[in-house]
């Protein structure tokens, strides 16, 4: 980047400032798909205690999501559903979802957000905790799809040895859910701004 905008406070910038941002934007907004790439890798190794790593985890869930027939979206939220571990080690489900919120429908999201406590159906009584916690949602209309989501991707992906297809097989349809977002506060300006 050559050019840089002059303001030193946003109030005082122009027009011409946010075109240069805007174009700024554009590039790094389209390198999304790498920089999530990047990070999912950093669960390689990540072992926690589990039979597999958390990468490997993630790519048997997409795996197992994508042999299911499920849509290119779904597959795209399974492969990133465990991605925020590494920032949110007490809310990476939050994380997930606060990435994947512009490019996906609402019943997705609300499954990634609220996979973690679908999922502790299936060990939370282990840790003294209540394994039913998720029927506090029984009414929410995603609760089968994220119930369904656990029970068929999350739950069975900690195997050594089933079928994990490698990122490279699931870099096509990540690239094309975050190509355009269907939801955010600035989706009105980058309409505006590719028809330009």
């Amino acid at each position: 980047m050559s050019q840089r905008a002059s303001f030193t406070r946003m109030e005082d910038s122009v027009a011409a400032d946010w075109r240069l941002i805007g174009a700024e934007f554009m590039q790094f907004a389209g390198q999304l798909p790498d920089r999530l790439m990047t990070h999912l890798k950093l669960l390689e190794n990540d072992y926690g205690g589990f039979p597999i790593d958390r990468y490997t985890h993630c790519l048997q869930t997409a795996t197992r999501a994508l042999r299911d027939g499920r849509d290119e979206e779904y597959v795209v939220c399974a492969l990133l559903h465990d991605m925020g571990d590494t920032l949110g080690s007490f809310n990476h489900a939050d994380i997930a979802a606060a990435i994947l919120k512009p490019f996906v429908s609402e019943e997705n999201h609300w499954m990634v957000a609220h996979h973690a406590i679908f999922q502790g159906h299936y060990f939370f009584h282990h840790l003294g905790m209540d394994r039913d916690m998720r029927e506090q949602f029984k009414d929410h209309p995603a609760y089968a799809r994220t119930a369904e989501f656990c029970e068929l991707y999350d739950n069975p992906s900690f195997d050594p040895a089933a079928e994990t297809l490698p990122i490279s097989a699931f870099e096509p349809m990540l690239r094309r859910v975050l190509a355009q977002p269907k939801q955010s506060l600035y989706k009105a300006a980058l309409t505006q701004r590719q028809s330009a």
